[in-house]
């Protein structure tokens, strides 16, 4: 049987995946209801996979939290502990991660290999290169975007834009919440519009 994989992505109302300007990583909008969730989430087993650019930044980000200091928001902790695989064509091993290993190659095949062979339900978290791709080869069984309730159109392009060339999908709504009143979070099933 093959292992699940979620797409999980923040996103501004306009569908951009990075702040800019003077927001914060949230957009400033994070409340405690939504932290708590994420902080759950994260705590169940599944292993994380990232590509090699988000991983670059989650580890530079991470390194600057001194040892045993908590890692940012409790959530981004559980995060850094789960069990990781990074697709990457760039780095080697061993990572400066705890329980992070490299997997080479094509990423749409690589990740097609993992999902057969693992026994977790796996989760990427940005990575939107990576995911793009694999949404686009029909790899993705789950796509979760919170949505945080701001206008962010930088007009600099598509480069932060989440869907951007993956194709049509239509989407089956599989769960839905509000947090803290103000952030959505919608998970929907993918598939490819005929």
């Amino acid at each position: 049987m093959s292992a699940s994989l979620t797409f999980d992505i923040f996103s501004s109302f306009d569908g951009y995946g990075s702040p800019s300007g003077s927001y914060g990583g949230y957009w400033g909008k994070q409340g405690p209801e939504f932290l708590e969730h994420r902080f759950a989430q994260f705590g169940e087993e599944q292993r994380l996979v990232l590509g090699g650019n988000t991983f670059r930044l989650f580890a530079a980000m991470l390194a600057s939290v001194p040892e045993g200091a908590e890692a940012g928001d409790p959530w981004v902790g559980r995060m850094r502990n789960l069990p990781t695989t990074v697709v990457s064509n760039t780095l080697q091993g061993p990572l400066d991660w705890p329980d992070a290993t490299v997997l080479s190659g094509d990423p749409v095949k690589a990740v097609a290999r993992l999902k057969e062979e693992s026994d977790l339900p796996l989760r990427s978290h940005g990575s939107l290169t990576l995911n793009r791709a694999l949404l686009s080869a029909g790899l993705i069984d789950r796509v979760q975007v919170t949505i945080f309730p701001v206008i962010n159109n930088r007009g600099q392009g598509v480069d932060d834009r989440i869907f951007e060339g993956t194709g049509d999908f239509d989407l089956e709504l599989i769960e839905s919440h509000t947090f803290d009143g103000h952030i959505q979070q919608v998970t929907y099933r993918p598939t490819p519009h005929s």
